[in-house]
């Protein structure tokens, strides 16, 4: 079960999410997201979606915060909020409801957007019966 989040991080991850959205490279979908993922550290890392001319190149906002997160050193994910400047707010994709599960398989996933709706959830109820790293061994 994902443990509570102070309100006072919960705004910092917030800020940095739609921050990074504003820097999102989306010329093709023009569709922007900006994520923020809390580290086990308390460190909070961000990232945006960056599209390719070949789309399969192409990265989601979500993943590319869990890896600057990793870069940073970190080994395990608390949190992500995902932000995108919609009306409707927007869950994350499968492949990173997959990529955070390796680091975060009970963390708390927050979607908002410029509208009311929000989802706040867990991993484990976007991806019930996920497999990961234990799934190797």
């Amino acid at each position: 079960m994902s443990l509570p989040i102070p309100a006072t991080v919960m705004n910092e991850l917030e800020s940095a999410a739609r921050a990074a959205a504003s820097r999102a490279y989306a010329p093709y979908s023009r569709f922007r997201v900006g994520a923020a993922v809390l580290g086990a550290s308390g460190k909070i890392y961000s990232g945006c979606n960056v599209e390719n001319a070949s789309y399969g190149l192409a990265i989601c906002g979500e993943r590319n915060a869990v890896f600057s997160a990793v870069n940073g050193g970190e080994r395990a994910i608390t949190a992500v909020v995902i932000y995108t400047p919609t009306q409707t707010v927007t869950a994350p994709c499968g492949a990173c409801r997959q990529g955070i599960r390796e680091f975060g398989p009970d963390a708390r996933i927050v979607s908002i957007c410029d509208g009311e709706d929000r989802i706040d959830t867990t991993l484990a109820a976007l991806l019930p019966g996920s497999f990961g790293p234990e799934n190797l061994k």
